[in-house]
């Protein structure tokens, strides 16, 4: 369980607990007779001690009791009988009963009078406790009596208010400093050693703060490489019209015959830059929302690409292989468009009389959809950069824009999987989709 949740469950129980002592003391307060016959020490105790010292030594001890109590603490006391006789003298003042009779409806008294009954445990007999304890000296026993829980209350106000304060603070300064990664990311300047502390956490903000750097991270990887593969488009888009302008430029000043042998090479540059252009979109289409997977028809597709392929280039040899049970959930259209750039560049470089393998096999709980070759290869060392876009290996004489396998590369993430480049033993290329069985897709 984290901490965070704890933190707050603590501070919830303290206010209870808070709640629960302040109503305790209210009811005290609001039942003040008993809490007085319970705690005032000259009262309390009297009555086991007085009928215990009444039944044991006669009426003189226990006149005597009362008198102590009279004298240590100036709290008066009468016993009575269940007749309502007193059983001693008491320590009642003569006046008492007079003052009572003639304020019998006025408050102004100067002592409170409480009463109370007890049984004796040793004869049964039921004894009626009379007090009359002078004012001052209950506001002054108040006084020492409330000291001890008023002061255990504010001691626990103090406790509670730090407690909540260091909540706050725990709760607030993390929430602070992802408010301000949430600037920098907003505004392209986020670090994410700025959250590096938070992140070290092991609550629920220290989760958010690893969530967030992730994202961030990710969000920093897609803007540099869209503004990387804007610098990368425009580059690529020079070069074609460049040559168009410099085609028009000679057609312009060339007489008719010449104008005849340069409409071909407009019209190849034409359709080299739609092409281009053409593949620019469909990466960039990789990018929006698919919409819905559905279940992937795999023997239909491969053998579709199969026949396509023999179209194109009848004097390749295609062979597909696709082990029993494989089964995939993603979109269909991107899958193939995948499949048929990786097979197109398979076939630019594999020899006739070679066949190329068009294969899906097993391997754990993903499946490796595989197009392998006989070409010649790709150097290790650039092995890493394919797949980047408008990247192509040094050395490559065949035509192209190096999107392909960034089609490829992109089409495979968006299906939660990837794309894994390697050369063969013995000679050749194979490139593979390594997608989840159930294709969990990926933003």
């Amino acid at each position: 369980m984290r901490s965070l949740f704890w933190r707050i469950f603590a501070s919830f129980w303290l206010a209870t607990a808070l709640v629960a002592g302040l109503s305790m003391l209210l009811g005290r307060a609001l039942n003040q007779d008993a809490w007085i016959l319970s705690q005032h020490p000259a009262v309390s105790g009297l009555a086991e001690a007085w009928t215990e010292r009444y039944e044991r030594q006669g009426e003189s001890a226990a006149q005597a009791l009362l008198e102590q109590r009279r004298k240590a603490f100036r709290v008066h006391v009468q016993v009575l009988d269940d007749h309502g006789q007193p059983l001693t003298r008491g320590t009642f003042p003569r006046r008492a009963a007079a003052m009572e009779a003639h304020q019998a409806n006025d408050r102004r008294l100067p002592w409170r009078r409480l009463s109370t009954e007890y049984t004796s445990p040793r004869s049964g007999e039921t004894y009626l406790f009379v007090y009359r304890i002078p004012h001052p000296e209950l506001f002054a026993w108040h006084r020492g009596s409330l000291l001890l829980p008023l002061s255990a209350l504010g001691i626990a106000l103090v406790i509670l208010t730090l407690f909540s304060l260091l909540l706050t603070l725990s709760i607030t300064r993390p929430l602070d400093r992802l408010r301000g990664a949430v600037h920098d990311l907003g505004q392209t300047a986020y670090q994410q050693n700025s959250l590096a502390r938070l992140a070290g956490r092991r609550d629920e903000l220290g989760v958010l703060a690893r969530d967030f750097n992730r994202m961030g991270a990710r969000l920093q990887g897609l803007i540099n490489s869209q503004r990387q593969l804007l610098r990368d488009v425009s580059h690529e888009l020079r070069s074609p019209l460049a040559r168009l302008r410099v085609a028009l430029a000679l057609a312009e000043r060339a007489p008719a015959e010449e104008r005849q042998r340069l409409w071909p090479r407009l019209s190849q540059e034409c359709d080299r830059l739609e092409a281009l252009i053409a593949e620019i979109l469909a990466l960039a289409r990789l990018d929006a929302d698919p919409g819905s997977a559905q279940a992937i028809d795999l023997n239909a597709l491969l053998h579709e690409l199969q026949e396509d392929a023999r179209l194109s280039a009848p004097q390749q040899e295609i062979v597909v292989r696709l082990a029993n049970g494989a089964e995939l959930q993603g979109w269909p259209d991107m899958l193939r468009r995948a499949l048929d750039n990786l097979l197109r560049n398979a076939m630019r470089f594999n020899p006739v009389g070679q066949p190329i393998e068009l294969s899906v096999t097993h391997r754990g709980q993903e499946l490796y959809i595989s197009v392998r070759d006989h070409g010649p290869g790709v150097a290790a060392e650039h092995l890493p950069k394919l797949g980047e876009p408008f990247f192509r290996a040094p050395g490559q004489a065949e035509a192209g824009h190096g999107l392909g396998l960034a089609i490829a590369r992109r089409a495979a993430e968006r299906h939660g999987g990837r794309l894994v480049l390697e050369n063969r033993p013995g000679g050749g290329f194979s490139a593979s989709l390594c997608l989840p069985q159930h294709g969990q897709s990926k933003p």
